[in-house]
């Protein structure tokens, strides 16, 4: 089900809602976790009721894995086998879904397999109800755990507003609110900031990502030859529509959590204003970061400083300071962490790049920083135009570099993607001028009537014109998007402290664009929802669907 549809929004959350709260009041948070639990498979199931098996099955094996890593008197070594065992099958599953038919495929091209394998389909939400369970393992076995409860690890794993395609979540911000009385009781506010929340994330999606989508769409079918002005605006159409599709799933997610007294981690804020790629990490899909640094970085950064320690060799920021060290220390932990997300997002060589890129990026930025530490006590350059660049390059020179990685994370091959950056540099030609209207064939002397006429049936000047108005309009709202992503505060920042997410960030100092529950901010959203609604027969579903 998805939460742009009207399904959704004009029957099944009123009805969740309802029968959440009147539960809660009739008979008690029991009831009304039952009730939860229940909505969110409806609501999983929608789409394929098939796989509500699937999850059943994820859970129950998950659970059960848990509670024997949890037992005291099973310690050691076994408990490090069950755990082996229990992240070796989740990712087998994993790998079944979503690499073992591109990889029979692959080998099928090659002509090592005679017949062709063909393909599944991927269950949705699979990586993010997976991942959220091995990262349960994984504590269960450090003995992190406290609230054991199945009905609450059920709402854990399966509540809607996360199940599809995240925030990731960690068992310790959220069972801890499902065991809370506190969290079943109906509070206006809540509501008020959920519905709002929504409705910012809900006008993303529909009004912002999905009506530049089919340009990306359409250029990222048809790479052959393009030019240097199209190529651009392809490559801004889509990343503005991942960021504005993305980042409005994650508010509508949290605004939705909210609703039910839950609240969920922030997941976006205002990624595209980063000044460097490090800091683009903690801005953009927060929880996967989180996520990555915890259970891959983390660990490896760690058993390679012991490695070092018993080889009597330094570590820390003395290690660092030299090419091996730094090497040791930071790169590889990177390149394996940045290689493996890169591979979690699909099976494509152009993944693979798209990781590796992202970890030549953070390798870069650690050794710059290592070499150029910043200098507290500089006073900002008195030019205005001098204080104004140092502001800026940072900025445009991280987003040139997400760019060109995102490139490849879309593109259907990488060959593809090598096609869109050949045009970007104007390798294919520098663009289009602007389109003619029918007067302006008249200074071509005798080959105004022919240009003006037909060829092949087709009017030149009309075909010429419906090439170039599109991408000119197109280029136009992916820059005014982009606008909107680099220089408006994000809508964290304009809800403040009503703001339902768990990590809070600074307020606005504009008091007229703060929010607040009031009847004009009521009356704002309410038509900014209405408006929405209108263009759900025109939306596609979430793009990380897919992952």
């Amino acid at each position: 089900m998805l939460f742009n549809s009207n399904v959704f929004l004009f029957a099944f959350l009123p009805l969740a809602i309802l029968g959440y709260y009147l539960l809660a009041h009739r008979l008690g948070p029991f009831a009304a976790k039952v009730w939860l639990c229940l909505a969110s498979f409806v609501f999983y199931g929608w789409w394929n009721p098939i796989f509500l098996l699937l999850l059943g099955g994820s859970i129950a094996f998950n659970y059960l894995l848990s509670r024997h890593l949890t037992d005291d008197e099973d310690a050691g070594s076994r408990q490090s086998l069950l755990l082996a065992a229990g992240v070796a099958v989740n990712l087998l599953l994993l790998f079944y879904y979503k690499y073992l038919f591109p990889l029979l495929g692959f080998l099928h091209h090659l002509g090592w397999l005679r017949v062709d394998a063909g393909s599944v389909v991927l269950p949705i939400g699979i990586s993010f109800f997976t991942f959220t369970q091995i990262g349960y393992l994984v504590d269960c076995r450090q003995g992190l755990v406290k609230e054991r409860g199945l009905l609450n690890y059920l709402l854990f794993v399966t509540f809607f507003p996360h199940l599809i395609a995240g925030p990731i979540l960690h068992h310790r911000e959220i069972m801890p609110q499902f065991a809370n009385e506190d969290s079943y009781r109906f509070k206006p506010e809540n509501l008020a900031s959920g519905v709002t929340l929504f409705a910012f994330g809900l006008a993303k999606k529909v009004m912002l990502a999905d009506v530049i989508a089919p340009w990306a769409e359409a250029g990222f079918d048809h790479l052959a030859g393009i030019n240097l002005l199209h190529a651009w605006s392809v490559a801004l159409a889509y990343s503005m529509q991942l960021y504005f599709d993305f980042s409005g799933y994650s508010d509508m997610a949290i605004g939705l959590g909210i609703m039910f007294g839950i609240r969920l981690p922030l997941n976006f804020n205002s990624p595209y204003k980063s000044s460097s790629i490090i800091e683009f990490w903690q801005r953009w899909h927060m929880t996967l970061t989180r996520y990555l640094t915890l259970l891959l970085y983390n660990p490896i950064s760690l058993s390679i400083a012991r490695r070092r320690q018993l080889a009597g060799k330094p570590t820390g920021k003395q290690a660092a300071s030299t090419l091996g060290g730094f090497s040791a220390m930071v790169v590889v932990p990177t390149v394996t962490t940045m290689f493996l997300a890169g591979v979690w997002h699909g099976a494509g060589l152009q993944f693979i790049v798209y990781g590796l890129l992202h970890a030549l990026y953070l390798s870069v930025n650690h050794a710059w920083r290592i070499l150029h530490p910043p200098v507290k006590g500089v006073p900002p350059a008195r030019n205005a135009l001098l204080r104004t660049w140092s502001l800026l390059w940072p900025v445009a020179l991280t987003y040139l570099a997400v760019l060109v990685a995102q490139i490849f994370f879309r593109a259907n091959s990488a060959a593809d993607a090598m096609r869109l950056l050949a045009g970007m540099i104007g390798l294919h030609g520098s663009g289009l001028p602007l389109p003619l209207p029918p007067s302006d064939f008249r200074y071509l002397g005798a080959l105004g009537p022919i240009l003006s006429g037909h060829l092949f049936g087709v009017g030149v000047r009309d075909a010429y014109n419906a090439i170039t108005l599109p991408l000119l309009n197109y280029l136009a709202l992916a820059l005014a998007l982009a606008v909107v992503a680099f220089g408006a505060p994000n809508v964290y920042q304009i809800m403040g402290k009503w703001s339902p997410a768990l990590n809070k960030v600074p307020q606005l100092s504009w008091q007229w664009l703060t929010w607040r529950p009031s009847l004009s901010w009521s009356l704002g959203i309410a038509l900014v929802m209405f408006l929405a609604a209108q263009r759900f027969d025109h939306s596609a579903r979430f793009l990380y669907f897919q992952f």
